[in-house]
């Protein structure tokens, strides 16, 4: 199976996780997905995070007014390509066959 997976993470406010978060998707054993993240009104700079994990992976970023964490999924949403779409916290790591398990069920 090669399907696309659209992974969408709303941030706010969370710098200190962000990294992890991300490092656990580059981590990943399925490698066909496309990251959405979307800061959700945070003052936080998360720039050098963003043109960081750019090279490592397809990451799409958008920036929204602050108005919760659902309408910044509901913003990955629309944005996504993907086949299927997985959440991911901003503050939450995954371990690396979550994807490959995810699709096998």
């Amino acid at each position: 199976m090669n399907d696309l997976i659209s992974i969408i993470i709303p941030f706010y406010s969370q710098k200190t996780w962000l990294q992890e978060s991300l490092e656990s998707i580059v981590n990943q054993e399925y490698s066909h997905f496309e990251v959405i993240l979307i800061n959700d009104g945070s003052k936080e700079d998360i720039e050098e995070i963003i043109a960081h994990y750019s090279k490592k992976m397809i990451l799409h970023y958008f920036v929204q007014k602050n108005a919760g964490p659902a309408v910044a999924r509901n913003m990955g949403i629309e944005k996504a390509n993907g086949k299927y779409i997985c959440f991911l916290d901003a503050d939450d790591v995954w371990e690396p066959q979550k994807l490959n398990k995810q699709l096998e069920f």
